[in-house]
């Protein structure tokens, strides 16, 4: 089978690879939520991935969530402390994807 020219240099795209804050695995993007601190003191859940400003990582994962939460992962990550409500809002969204 012949190959042209563009074929022959054309790249497969790897996949997003990111680190889960609580268990340190990694993932592709799409199977974590991302949480975005987007000033000094404002954290947003982001679900599409897209926001701006310095994002985390947790799994997909109820048990990665507590980890995280006992293990101050999402603290170490920003360097600085998370509201309680950033974890609620992410154990929302986790009951809605996996229920």
């Amino acid at each position: 089978m012949l190959r042209t020219t563009t074929e022959k240099f054309m790249k497969k795209n790897k996949p997003a690879l990111r680190r889960c804050t609580a268990c340190y695995e990694m993932k592709e993007k799409h199977e974590l939520i991302r949480v975005v601190r987007i000033n000094a003191n404002g954290f947003v859940v982001d679900v599409s991935g897209k926001k701006d400003g310095r994002g985390a990582y947790i799994c997909l994962d109820e048990k990665c969530l507590e980890k995280a939460q006992k293990s101050r992962g999402l603290e170490r990550s920003f360097k600085s402390s998370v509201p309680k409500e950033i974890y609620e809002i992410i154990k929302d969204e986790l009951s809605t994807q996996n229920g």
